[in-house]
């Protein structure tokens, strides 16, 4: 077990930050690429869609090679492809060629965070391990809020030239390369490929804590998504305005996190995720009814309040309940349902929208979430023997 403040930490949270933190990055420029790349609104997104869609299907590939090859092996690889298809996209002449280039990264970021987790989970134990993942979770905390205005600023200068900051992670490469041990744990035998991955899905902890990933996700782009046209319908915010209102609750979820291990010394996991639970689907009920933008804010500062403590505490969760040999396998798998749940949320919530209003839509969400609380709590006992 190592001291939580090294160099190793530091490194493999700059994995996780960069690894969080792409897709937020040319959110505030998609708007500004649609005329040089001779497309529409409609087919811009796309940018975004290829990338999210690459790295969810490749995660569940590279979780098996991680298992069979060793963390250094796929994540070195990973960071290299990363920063060289987004350094390259900045050259990119049309539309066609900047989607292959960003399916192709999405491949690189698909092997950083589950190896950034799964490497926390074998330096780390017990509460040092919910401190090390609470550190994790503080920094892509602040990569969600930071990211938005970094490619903002960069993209004064063009729309093309926040692709140079994926750049960064071929610099992070080499130096992960000579700082980082392997953690891959010694003389363990090993079920790797697809049918050892699908079997862990027999235990009810592992199915259920990469549930959990999913539903806290789906939460989250309920307010990523909605939240901006409830501040420009009701108080008449522009982009950049409610930009700056969700680095709020952004502020919150960092600054909760980095409290993980003193709230996990104190309470059992299910307790910690559950009471997240409830925090977050009573800021997603409050929003509909704020009547000034003072209450709208601090139903942000709970839900990122609630965020906060749920993340670290289910990240450390899950390296906890993976089966030996099969923990990158494992934490694939549960960081590709958490892309998963981001999916599902603008689908499922569209259909609600239509149907009612978006007062319905948080509502729904808020119900969700409620459900979700009562079943963790009521499912504790499960996990009573985790250390």
């Amino acid at each position: 077990m190592k001291s939580s403040h090294n160099p190793t930490l530091s490194i493999i949270c700059l994995v996780a930050f960069f690894g969080m933190s792409g897709g937020a990055l040319l959110g505030p420029v998609l708007p500004a690429m649609v005329e040089p790349l001779h497309t529409t609104r409609e087919m811009v997104g796309m940018i975004l869609g290829v990338y999210t869609f690459s790295t969810a299907m490749s995660m569940l590939l590279i979780g098996t090679f991680v298992d069979r090859f060793g963390r250094k092996k796929i994540l070195i690889p990973c960071l290299f492809i990363n920063g060289t298809a987004g350094v390259a996209a900045y050259f990119a002449p049309n539309l066609t060629v900047l989607l292959i280039l960003r399916l192709v990264q999405g491949i690189g970021v698909a092997g950083m965070m589950p190896v950034a987790m799964t490497m926390i989970g074998e330096l780390y134990s017990g509460l040092d391990r919910v401190h090390a993942m609470g550190r994790m979770s503080m920094t892509t905390a602040i990569g969600s809020v930071s990211a938005p205005l970094i490619g903002g600023s960069m993209a004064v200068f063009g729309w093309n030239y926040p692709f140079l900051f994926y750049g960064l992670t071929i610099p992070l490469a080499l130096i992960a390369v000579i700082y980082l041990p392997e953690t891959n744990p010694s003389g363990t035998e090993r079920k790797t490929g697809f049918s050892g991955m699908l079997g862990t899905l027999k235990d009810f902890r592992v199915a259920y804590t990469i549930f959990l990933g999913f539903a806290i996700f789906f939460l989250l782009y309920t307010i990523v998504i909605y939240v901006p046209f409830m501040l420009k319908d009701s108080f008449g915010f522009t982009a950049r305005d409610a930009g700056l209102a969700l680095g709020i609750q952004g502020a919150a979820m960092a600054l909760v996190a980095s409290q993980a291990k003193r709230l996990s010394g104190r309470f059992p996991p299910h307790l910690v995720i559950g009471s997240g639970f409830i925090l977050t689907s009573i800021a997603l009920a409050g929003m509909p009814w704020a009547g000034s933008i003072q209450v709208m804010l601090l139903m942000l500062l709970v839900f990122g309040a609630g965020f906060g403590m749920i993340q670290p505490v289910l990240n450390t969760l899950v390296t906890q309940i993976a089966p030996k040999g099969l923990m990158g396998s494992v934490v694939s798998v549960f960081n590709t349902m958490k892309y998963a749940g981001q999916t599902a949320a603008p689908v499922v919530l569209a259909i609600v929208l239509l149907q009612f209003n978006l007062k319905g839509v948080f509502l729904t969400s808020s119900l969700f979430g409620l459900v979700v609380a009562a079943s963790v709590y009521l499912s504790g006992h499960r996990f009573s023997d985790i250390e």
